[in-house]
């Protein structure tokens, strides 16, 4: 997926703003009473940053409400995931770092929508 092109999920949007060798900016919107998935990533740590709404951030179990202006950054390897605790749009900017920022660098441990899967476990 290119730089400025939407990509529509069952929680809402996003869209990336920006990509380079070593980050990657996105712009990801969260419908109300939505979340994503709760995951974690091997290759990319994350910095998000609330430009709009009201946010519930579960990493590693603990749950930080944020708003406006907020940030939290999420470690490489941390189970994290983000939910829209408010009745308007809730918008993030996240800025990825690392080595590879691709969709399949997600390992999902819960799923409102039934995307986990195990894929080092796959059989013939």
């Amino acid at each position: 997926m290119g730089a400025g092109e939407k990509d529509q999920r069952p929680w809402g949007s996003y869209t990336v703003l920006e990509e380079r060798d070593t980050y990657k900016v996105k712009r990801i919107e969260v419908l109300p009473g939505r979340r994503l998935s709760y995951q974690k990533h091997e290759k990319r740590a994350e910095h998000w940053v609330i430009v709009g709404g009201q946010a519930r951030v579960t990493l590693e179990d603990q749950d930080i409400d944020l708003s406006v202006g907020q940030a939290i950054d999420i470690p490489r390897g941390a189970a994290h995931r983000v939910a829209n605790t408010g009745t308007e749009l809730l918008t993030i900017i996240e800025i990825q770092r690392g080595e590879y920022f691709g969709e399949d660098d997600i390992a999902r441990l819960e799923d409102d929508y039934g995307r986990t899967e195990i894929r080092s476990s796959k059989k013939s």
